[in-house]
């Protein structure tokens, strides 16, 4: 193998010398400035990123807590209005029932006057028919008819014992 040849060793180092530095001149002048530049041109655009995300997060929460503010008011807005509606329904409702019972109890008691209107008839017309049936079996028993006036002193009589 001729690079393992001791004779050809310093022309070998020499080249190796010669493209070692051409390459490293090569490097520091064209290459490592494009990569440089790249990486800063990242670093700047993620930092420049980082600091838009920091202002947006920093914008998110101030809305986000102008929302908690606003979603509050409303919820408390909301249950003032029910507990308004609440107690202008429930007087409402007082009021109608109140409205209602009176109405009730003024037909309970035109009821009742008709009631008893009817059993003071209901009785008048017991008592006549007492009076006539007792007559009636005085006149079967004895033949003669009876005194109508003291029959119905007779059923007034049993009619208030009881």
């Amino acid at each position: 193998m001729p690079q393992l040849d001791i004779s050809t060793f310093v022309p070998q180092l020499f080249w190796l010398a010669v493209t070692f530095i051409v390459l490293y001149i090569l490097m520091t002048t064209l290459g490592l400035p494009r990569v440089r530049k790249a990486i800063e041109g990242r670093r700047h655009r993620l930092d420049s990123d980082l600091s838009r995300a920091a202002q947006l997060k920093a914008e998110a929460e101030g809305v986000l807590s102008e929302y908690q503010r606003t979603l509050a008011s409303a919820r408390a807005d909301a249950q003032a209005a029910l507990r308004e509606t609440g107690a202008r329904l429930a007087a409402e409702a007082a009021e109608r029932q109140h409205a209602l019972a009176a109405t009730l109890a003024d037909e309970i008691a035109a009821a009742e006057r008709r009631i008893a209107a009817m059993k003071d008839e209901a009785l008048a017309e017991v008592r006549g028919i007492a009076v006539e049936v007792g007559g009636a079996v005085i006149e079967k028993l004895t033949g003669a008819p009876a005194d109508p006036a003291r029959l119905s002193a007779a059923v007034e009589t049993v009619a208030a014992s009881r």
